[in-house]
């Protein structure tokens, strides 16, 4: 199969990472050549860390590597691609725009899906001429090591559709969860739900961002805690996905104010080093003041 990733950020590498090591042609497409030589060496590092724990051989590693080309242009990057996979930033607009651009360079029978974590899929597709081809795969970072896809069909979805969805993540060696298009869908959903009201017992002082987090480890066999999670996910993503459950299902997720605050000062988490901890080289290293 000919898959085409667009957006070679940490969710779309992943994607594409996952697709080829399950031995489809992958074609990753960013707006800058910068940004794709960055997707491909964190593809890169991660197979070599997969080499490393005994999850696949050199010559499976280098084999799924040399299935991935980098483009920058969109039409020779979705021309003949059977299926096109969107990863953009979680901006409706311009999810909607990115399918209507796709749409005017794929073949008839190629199925458009949208990685996003929560916005309608249904509104997404409305940007195509065909929207029975669109439907939502949502993956989950770390995108070679969790387990899970939402395949989330939308209103026009067509059952073709939602059946080819299902076979393609069933070949990448995951595990289909199928939901109806409702807001938040059932994992970003539930997640946040549980993050929101972790950041509401910090902001109340029941306990630090650590002892929060191990209580849901170890009481809970979670493998992350949900302030952790947050730091992972980007607080700047968890702050914009609970505005629009807010806006679609009322006040029960309005975004805790420790959240807006750490996001006004730039503390989003992992990538910029602090947002419910402190981060060095990767790892959680303290809860950060005041979490």
């Amino acid at each position: 199969m000919e898959v085409c990733v667009l957006g070679a950020g940490t969710m779309g590498r992943g994607i594409a990472h996952a697709a080829a090591v399950a031995g489809h042609a992958v074609r990753l497409r960013d707006v800058e050549r910068e940004y794709v030589e960055d997707g491909l060496d964190g593809i890169r590092s991660t197979l070599d860390g997969g080499v490393e724990r005994g999850k696949l051989t050199r010559s499976e590693a280098d084999a799924a590597l040399d299935r991935i080309e980098g483009y920058t242009e969109l039409e020779p990057a979705v021309a003949g691609a059977d299926l096109v996979v969107e990863a953009v930033p979680e901006d409706l607009d311009l999810k909607r725009g990115t399918f209507a651009d796709v749409e005017a360079h794929v073949d008839d029978d190629a199925v458009i899906a949208t990685n996003t974590s929560s916005l309608s899929v249904t509104e997404v597709a409305s940007a195509l001429e065909r929207p029975g081809r669109a439907v939502g795969l949502h993956f989950f970072n770390p995108v070679h090591a969790m387990e899970l896809v939402e395949v989330v069909v939308a209103e026009r979805t067509t059952g073709g559709t939602a059946a080819f969805a299902r076979e393609f993540v069933d070949d990448l060696g995951k595990t289909v969860v199928e939901v109806g298009d409702a807001p938040g869908f059932a994992s970003s959903r539930l997640g946040v739900a549980l993050g929101c009201e972790a950041m509401r017992m910090v902001e109340a002082g029941v306990a630090d961002a650590a002892d929060i987090d191990a209580a849901m480890e170890l009481g809970y066999r979670h493998p992350m805690g949900p302030l952790e999670l947050t730091d992972v996910v980007g607080l700047d993503v968890r702050l914009d996905v609970l505005e629009y459950l807010r806006e679609e299902l009322g006040e029960r997720f309005r975004p805790p104010q420790v959240l807006k605050r750490k996001v006004r000062a730039g503390k989003l988490g992992r990538k910029t080093g602090e947002g419910f901890y402190v981060w060095e080289d990767g790892e959680a290293v303290a809860p950060a003041d005041g979490a």
